[in-house]
């Protein structure tokens, strides 16, 4: 029997991908990025810890002449206290994680001999991923080791992404074996006595879906970042070739720079920063605005998303006359990108990230590391960033004016300014070094190591179905919003049975404008948004904007037609820019000199293909003929699987009638009886309810029993007369 190392045994699975100790090939597929670099780098800050005696990462033996044949070693030494050792599974080539499920057996079982073979057992096992989870709860249960695991990234958010991205639910299952990744998790949140992730955010967006969830199990402990790349200014950046080449554009490149450095997507929210620039004479007086937005040859060459960021990026520019002040390169180096921060800093700038949802924000770390203070949006990760460095301001990313407000507050103050760089410089090297992870880590893995902090387990289950079987689907106005305190009973209901249970919102609104609601009155995130009167759909925890919808809808849509159709038509004005979108044009109607029936005639004469609805008496939208709340419920309803007779439907408006008809179960609340909705009084499956607002959908609940039967009463008694 070989010796006990002197200090902890740790051993760390990560199944897929190409690992290696040295030059590591990131980026060359899927599976081999940035978990990848993660575990290596932990595994090295864990070997230089006082009290750890060997750290083991340990990864699936590739043999395979299409990689290098370091992949082939079984044992790679990286140093005296660090080894990558390599099991054989299934096949010798390299494959996909996708299909290395039917090889997830045999890699533990092979794993297991060689622990016997190599005695002592590790003092803990820590898994990375799905595939690395179910390796590890075999081994854990079978060996009595205990296992901490980190997901990385999780299969039923997963799942969501992709049905954002135009692949049906079979094609998910079939490509990427999402059923079995998901009972895998399950498994593993069954087993793992800690589950650390980055943030608070990941916890209560995405464990809270699982079964096996457990709040005592969750530990928030942020990975490392490499200071070597970035670091505060040396002196010299704002003489070297590339500041010229950022600034050449501006009138005085002398002026502080606000950066911000994003992918051109409209969760981003860059549009926000330039219009608080735009807005603020006092801001554009004091510092330049750099936007570093990914590159691009041609904005006609990119996808349809990309581009509506750039047109509206180069709109607002043009509206707010920017030229001179504002930059935007076509292009930059990746290994440019600790440079621009150091020059961003070196002017005395300030780093915005202004995003509507952020789920970790690293590079908030990478800025503080370069030492620019910090201003970022309050919806996720950013929070738990400023609460550990105190090195900036949270901002309302719906509100341009909370970003204006702060940006002057910290150019106009120098002291203030230089004290934001020095606390993000302490903060970071604190909280988000390589050493500081793994000091932390070493606090909460002792113990369980020990055995002396070892989770107590609930009484929990799994419920019967793979995926939430029901929805819960409510516009915002005249319904969630207008009784607070019966506002907060529907919450917490929908928290409860959150694991069997989506939530969805269906509202007239734009994104912006129903977000901004939503936060106004605390309504948590629904697992699905859809906005713009069901033109556009959004799926959370990321707003992911559903691309095949977007598709699907603009057959035969011409906007401008419409528009030139309208001109001038009496009784009509057409709304703000702000309610207007790609596949909606908004209008008030005065009813006395506008002729509903009339509009429709017209536009179906001049041959558009559109869908033409009336909100609250006094709101025209015109959208395509395949677009409504109603198509839009129904196609989220098949890609989630849910069948509609388990979708519970609360309408506010006339717009809202589609989707309460046919097979939902639906209800009126009562403050919209005598309204739009009055009509549907003897529809079937239509519930009146005698309460007003979120208690008038709660009752509605009680009546079908929905998180029970899911039934609708009177069917039932119909059902059993005679």
């Amino acid at each position: 029997m070989k010796a006990q190392p002197a200090g902890l045994y740790i051993a760390h699975l990560s199944i897929h991908g190409l690992i290696r100790g040295k030059n590591l090939e990131l980026g060359r597929d899927a599976d081999t990025g940035g978990q990848t670099l993660y575990v290596v780098e932990l595994a090295q800050a864990l070997a230089r810890q006082p009290g750890v005696g060997k750290v083991d990462l340990i990864t699936r033996r590739v043999v395979d002449d299409a990689v290098s044949a370091d992949y082939a070693e079984r044992i790679e030494a990286v140093s005296d206290k660090f080894r990558i050792l390599r099991i054989n599974a299934g096949p010798d080539g390299y494959l996909p994680k996708e299909q290395l499920w039917d090889h997830l057996d045999g890699f533990a079982d092979n794993l297991a001999n060689f622990f016997r073979e190599n005695s002592p057992l590790p003092d803990i096992l820590h898994s990375h991923y799905a595939d690395a989870g179910y390796v590890g709860s075999r081994l854990a249960n079978l060996l009595g080791i205990p296992l901490i695991h980190t997901g990385h990234s999780l299969g039923r958010i997963k799942r969501s992404r992709f049905l954002a991205s135009d692949f049906t639910t079979q094609e998910i299952e079939e490509r990427f074996n999402m059923s079995r990744r998901i009972e895998a998790e399950e498994i593993t949140l069954a087993t793992a006595q800690r589950v650390i992730t980055s943030t608070y955010q990941e916890i209560e967006n995405q464990y809270e879906l699982y079964d096996y969830y457990q709040p005592e199990q969750m530990r928030v402990i942020p990975p490392g970042t490499d200071f070597k790349q970035f670091m505060p200014p040396q002196g010299g950046e704002l003489e070297t070739p590339l500041f010229a080449n950022l600034t050449r554009h501006l009138k005085d490149p002398k002026k502080p720079i606000v950066l911000a450095l994003s992918r051109p997507d409209k969760r981003k929210n860059i549009e926000a920063l330039v219009a608080a620039y735009g807005q603020s004479d006092a801001l554009q007086k004091l510092a330049n605005l750099l936007i570093i937005a990914g590159n691009r040859e041609d904005i006609d060459d990119l996808e349809e998303g990309a581009q509506e960021v750039f047109h509206d990026l180069l709109v607002a520019i043009d509206r707010y006359d920017l030229y001179g002040k504002v930059v935007m390169p076509k292009h930059h180096q990746r290994d440019q990108v600790p440079l621009i921060y150091r020059i961003a800093a070196a002017s005395g700038g300030v780093f915005v990230n202004p995003a509507l949802t952020e789920p970790f924000g690293l590079t908030l770390i990478e800025a503080a590391a370069s030492g620019l203070p910090l201003v970022a949006t309050e919806d996720g990760g950013p929070r738990d960033i400023i609460d550990n460095c105190h090195n900036g301001f949270l901002i309302n990313p719906l509100e341009p004016q909370s970003i204006t407000r702060v940006l002057l507050k910290l150019l106009g103050d120098k002291k203030l300014w230089q004290s934001y760089c020095d606390k993000g410089l302490q903060g970071v090297h604190e909280n988000y070094s390589w050493d500081a992870h793994a000091e932390r880590y070493l606090t909460e893995v002792k113990p369980i190591a020990q055995r002396s902090a070892l989770l107590v387990r609930k009484s929990l289950s799994r419920r019967s179905a793979l995926y939430r079987d029901r929805a819960i689907v409510s516009d915002l106005d005249q319904n969630l919003v207008g009784d607070p305190d019966s506002l907060l009973r529907l919450v917490e209901a929908l928290r409860q049975h959150r694991q069997s249970t989506q939530f969805i919102i269906a509202t007239g609104r734009r994104l912006d404008s129903a977000l901004k609601l939503m936060k106004k009155h605390r309504i948590p995130e629904p697992d699905v948004l859809v906005t713009s009167c069901g033109t556009e759909i959004y799926h959370t925890p990321e707003l992911r904007p559903d691309i095949a919808w977007a598709k699907h809808i603009d057959h035969l849509w011409s906007p401008k037609q419409v528009k030139m159709i309208l001109t001038d038509y009496p009784g009509l004005k057409a709304q703000p820019k702000l309610e207007q979108s790609r596949f909606k044009l908004s209008y008030f109607i005065d009813p006395e000199l506008a002729d509903l029936d009339e509009i429709k005639t017209r536009l179906h004469q001049a041959e558009q293909a559109v869908h033409v609805q009336l909100a609250f008496g006094q709101f025209l939208d015109i959208l395509p003929l395949r677009a409504s709340k109603g198509t839009a419920l129904r196609y989220v309803a098949e890609r989630l699987n849910i069948p509609l007779e388990s979708v519970f439907v609360a309408g506010g408006s006339g717009a809202d009638e589609d989707m309460m008809r046919g097979n939902p179960l639906a209800a009126v609340v009562a403050n919209r009886h005598h309204e739009e909705l009055s009509q549907l009084v003897d529809v079937e499956r239509i519930f009146f309810s005698s309460k007003p607002h979120a208690a008038g959908i709660i009752e509605a609940l009680e009546f079908y029993d929905f998180f029970g039967s899911c039934k609708d009463p009177r069917e039932i008694a119909r059902s059993d007369e005679p």
